[in-house]
């Protein structure tokens, strides 16, 4: 059972803020709030992509690398790299260079953009895979749910590629869809109030 953790300012955080400093105020300011908007959740799946086999931490201290990289994860300028953005990428020392996840993002974006052309917008696709609140267990017990096996099953079916179970989860976990703080956590409550108080997209 995961276990809270004292914080700088001396309250409870989920545990895993422990592992590092700069956990705590990623965990702190961004960690389960809800989003809406089309870049970040791009960016966020993009990122946990390249977490694959990886820590977050090696990622979240790359993260300002990989926005200048990847033109700020505006898929619609991801989407028209070429072979010579490639090449670049790969020789970028401030990022993951990894060829497959590289061109995964590349390929994401082209989807993304015909998913936008379906949807309306990336945040409606996602938020329809947001699972009722009573259907979870205990916080950070699991690590995929039937929706995260959905929406990549969704994605997968769509072209989308590097974005499996688990990783759809931890971009559940990540972006609000679920509030997975600790109970116990002295965020869970203001995390919980701002998911109340959010317009899901229709």
């Amino acid at each position: 059972m995961s276990k809270t953790v004292l914080g700088p300012d001396g309250e409870p955080r989920c545990g895993w803020c422990a592992n590092v400093a700069e956990f705590f105020p990623y965990h702190d300011n961004e960690w389960g709030y809800p989003v809406a908007d089309d870049i970040r959740l791009f960016e966020k799946i993009c990122l946990e992509s390249f977490q694959s086999g990886l820590s977050w931490r090696t990622i979240l201290a790359k993260r300002e690398n990989f926005r200048r990289a990847f033109a700020g994860f505006d898929f619609n300028k991801v989407a028209q790299f070429n072979d010579a953005d490639i090449k670049r990428l790969l020789a970028d020392e401030g990022i993951v260079r990894h060829r497959g996840k590289i061109e995964a993002v590349i390929n994401n974006a082209r989807r993304a953009q015909e998913l936008v052309a379906d949807e309306g917008s990336l945040a409606v696709f996602f938020w329809r895979f947001e699972p009722a609140a009573e259907s979870l267990a205990q916080p950070q017990v699991l690590t995929t749910t039937e929706e995260s096996k959905a929406m990549a099953k969704a994605l997968k079916n769509r072209g989308w590629k590097f974005v499996g179970p688990t990783t759809a989860f931890a971009f559940m976990q990540a972006m609000g869809l679920v509030n997975d703080h600790l109970h116990g956590c002295v965020y869970r409550d203001p995390v919980e109030k701002a998911r109340r108080e959010f317009l899901r997209p229709r």
